[in-house]
């Protein structure tokens, strides 16, 4: 016996809610949506979002000013973090300054670092999550808790960006040089991240529906990008050349020894220096009180010895005030272990540690006689006494005394730096190597008879170092340390570099980064090619998908009529072929007025 009308329609009816509920309950539980919008707004659950509809705003103005806040906050916390990231050729310079203020030690550099790099990598996942709900169609409804981290890595980007930019202005032309390495590689990134942001870009594009709104978001992202293009032609870098140009590594002066594997400035930092390699040492000089030149780069003792512990009451007191046997009284290495300056004290073995431990103040004698057994150039700075000191006038002679006359160097071992009466200073002992802290013109540094410039790096300039170099007047640039800035100062053909890294920059058999103008021209022409290829197919493709969507939802509009009709979702193409379908038995059967109704069916919501 067969199934009357009613029945029939009944089980229709009754397939068409269970497949209602199931998918109802699968678009409740969407786990992408639900986990984007949870994580932005708090908004885990369905009722508490709304989808923006084609041509709509995607928030409201608050939340507009919420996004484009949270898209400056990534530019300049990106900024500071790059910044601050290229600086740590410095950072053990940053720490002692603190030192110096502060009184006591600690890693601010990298400290401050850490908490960028933090702040940014929070800044970039609200950035993402952002595009992503965008790229979903959602509106935007930013957490409170997020705006107030917004506004707290804002304040803190901005605030450090201003303090270390007062306090560190050279730190900028630190990022300029950065730029000539790292450049090509940031043009790959900005291109490769353009390419991305190509799909929410087109899918928005092709939804509005006001023309007005299309040619600002079309226009600017396009604009930008072309940009991005055009870029690599005001690109320089010295290290973009010939393989046949690249001139030998420049030699590698220790400054102040071997200060990352022991305490500056002693006999152990020294040894420590030309056993890795080093072909020079840097020092620097105070007179005693007595007459006694010693090594010591701060004016007073508080940094780099225990005074604190054995004159008490002299711990501010200037170093050259103190006579020599006060001065062979003092520790000046255990400070290394117990600061660690530079997180290397725990490479050191027990053997070296002990050493370190009772290291002293060496005399410019004891330094000279090392590197003359060594044969290994020096460079040093000279400090003058202050008024009222003993030796306030005689501290060239003095020193040109023990030079020449105590100590067993010869004297075409020895740059000599300070430019006091560097006239007279020749005529004593012209075999010195005069050597100029000041850049001047090729006529100017002849007629003082100077064969080395001592330059710090910021003037680092390849046009400059070429012009000195035909006059046979070589170079040095201090202080480099990292890899990257060596292998341009390499590029730039610098003669030679003070450094603290010995150990690290005497392995480098090559610049870092090093290519052929016939290898970066295709590295950047085939990188535009690419990502204009694939940003025209993701605009060529959402034009089709949009223009297949828009035929479907016109046809459909002629078709709904049935009770399902006002319910849409992401599926609202499988419920139309549903409700066609039902449609279709509804007009093969008679109608009834005892046909239950689809509320009859309907289940208690559990």
């Amino acid at each position: 016996m067969g199934r009357s009308p009613a029945s029939l329609s009944k089980l229709k009816l009754g397939k068409l809610k269970v497949v209602r509920r199931q998918l109802l309950q699968r678009y409740e539980h969407h786990p992408f949506i639900s986990c984007l919008a949870g994580l932005y707004g708090c908004q885990w659950k369905r009722y508490q979002r709304a989808k923006a509809q084609p041509g709509e705003c995607c928030c409201s103005k608050l939340e507009c000013c919420s996004f484009g806040l949270l898209i400056v906050t990534f530019c300049l916390t990106l900024v500071f973090l790059y910044f601050w990231s290229e600086a740590q050729n410095d950072y053990n310079d940053f720490d002692w300054f603190n030192f110096g203020n502060l009184g006591f030690w600690f890693p601010w550099s990298v400290v401050l670092l850490v908490v960028a790099a933090v702040l940014f990598t929070y800044i970039a996942a609200l950035l993402v999550l952002a595009i992503c709900l965008l790229s979903e169609g959602q509106r935007l409804y930013l957490h409170w808790s997020h705006k107030l981290g917004i506004l707290v890595t804002l304040t803190f980007s901005v605030s450090a960006t201003a303090v270390l930019s007062d306090l560190w202005c050279k730190e900028w032309t630190t990022l300029l040089l950065s730029l000539q390495v790292t450049a090509p590689y940031l043009h790959v990134g900005g291109v490769s991240l353009m390419t991305l942001l190509s799909w929410p870009i087109a899918l928005h594009f092709f939804r509005m529906n006001k023309r007005v709104r299309q040619v600002a978001i079309v226009g600017l992202y396009l604009a930008v990008l072309f940009a991005l293009y055009l870029v690599p032609l005001g690109m320089y870098s010295p290290c973009i050349k010939e393989e046949d140009t690249l001139g030998p590594p420049p030699t590698l002066i220790g400054h102040r020894g071997a200060p990352m594997l022991a305490p500056e400035n002693t006999q152990l930092s020294f040894e420590k220096a030309v056993k890795v390699g080093g072909e020079g040492l840097e020092t620097d000089i105070s007179i005693s009180y007595d007459g006694v030149p010693f090594l010591m780069h701060d004016s007073t003792l508080h940094r780099t010895t225990n005074v604190r512990d054995v004159f008490p009451n002299r711990t501010a007191a200037m170093a050259s005030s103190f006579t020599w046997s006060e001065l062979v009284q003092l520790n000046a290495g255990s400070w290394f272990l117990s600061r660690d300056p530079f997180g290397t004290a725990s490479s050191l073995d027990p053997a070296d540690q002990a050493r370190a431990q009772n290291q002293s103040i060496p005399t410019l004698r004891s330094f000279l006689d090392l590197a003359a057994h060594y044969n290994k150039l020096v460079i040093f700075d000279l400090r003058r006494p202050p008024e009222g000191h003993p030796y306030r006038d005689s501290w060239l002679n003095r020193t040109l005394e023990v030079v020449l006359n105590e100590s067993s160097i010869n004297s075409s071992q020895v740059l000599w730096l300070p430019s006091e009466a560097r006239s007279l200073v020749q005529v004593l002992e012209p075999h010195l190597q005069q050597t100029s802290g000041y850049h001047g013109s090729v006529e100017q540094l002849q007629e003082q008879h100077i064969v080395r410039l001592n330059l710090h790096y910021s003037f680092m300039s390849q046009e400059q170092i070429s012009k000195y170099a035909s006059v046979n007047i070589s170079t040095n640039l201090y202080v480099i340390s990292q890899p990257w800035l060596y292998s341009l100062a390499w590029c730039a053909g610098a003669q030679s570099v003070t450094t603290n890294a010995l150990h690290i920059l005497k392995v480098l058999r090559r610049p870092l980064f090093f290519m052929t103008p016939e290898e970066y021209n295709l590295m950047w022409i085939l990188t535009d090619v690419v990502s204009a290829v694939l940003v025209l197919a993701v605009f060529l493709f959402h034009w089709w998908r949009e223009s297949g969507l828009t035929f479907w939802s016109d046809s459909r509009q002629t078709q709904e009529n049935g009770p399902y009709s006002k319910f849409r979702t992401e599926l609202s193409d499988v419920w139309s072929v549903s409700s066609m379908s039902v449609r279709g038995v509804f007009r093969s059967t008679p109608a009834t007025p005892h046909l239950p109704t689809v509320s009859e069916f309907y289940e208690p919501t559990v």
